[in-house]
């Protein structure tokens, strides 16, 4: 019989909504279900193998991957498709945008005013915003997706100063992992 973690709904709660248990998190109860996980991985390993979820680690992070094939690949795609062009717009805000990383809305939206690309970028992110056409409504339903999503968070609500979490790096290993050949590389349309 195996015995159940202790944290296991703390720590269900939170990943089987698609979040992410992090090292780095300003929330003491994450930090601490981070602890917990990373003491006894095994055991709350093999609890929710039990229960058809795999948790997975990443660098100073954890998630859930489902071992069932549910979502179709279509929409797997448009998700990735998201986050690629969310990841593209970050980096090219500052091109060290990753874990740790700290920062303003409002100082997103003083690099629009003089970087043309950065705008064309965030001009392609409307589609994600649902239909805010502000420059600064976009960023703020963008923020709140990564925010939602375990990606940042707020660190001073007084500032409005977000800080990236380790799962970001996620988001970075999927860009990454992506791989085209070359000899197909120009076969495919712009």
């Amino acid at each position: 019989m195996i015995e159940i973690p202790k944290q296991s709904a703390e720590v269900f709660e939170i990943l089987s909504k698609g979040q992410f248990i992090c090292s780095n998190s300003g929330r003491d109860l994450v930090r601490k279900l981070y602890n917990a996980i990373n003491n006894d991985f095994d055991a709350y390993y093999m609890y929710f193998a039990g229960i058809n979820l795999i948790l997975e680690e990443g660098d100073e992070y954890y998630y859930f991957v489902r071992t069932d094939n549910r979502a179709d690949l279509e929409r797997k795609l448009d998700i990735a498709m998201k986050w690629i062009d969310i990841i593209d717009f970050l980096k090219t805000f500052d091109n060290g945008f990753g874990s740790g990383f700290r920062f303003r809305p409002s100082s997103i939206l003083v690099r629009l005013s003089v970087d043309a690309d950065l705008k064309n970028k965030l001009e392609g992110l409307k589609k994600y915003a649902g239909g805010k056409d502000k420059h600064a409504e976009i960023i703020n339903k963008i923020l709140d997706q990564l925010e939602k999503d375990n990606f940042i968070e707020v660190e001073n609500e007084m500032t409005e100063e977000y800080k990236t979490l380790a799962s970001f790096d996620y988001l970075e290993q999927l860009i990454l992992n992506i791989n085209i050949p070359e000899d197909i590389q120009n076969e495919i349309p712009e």
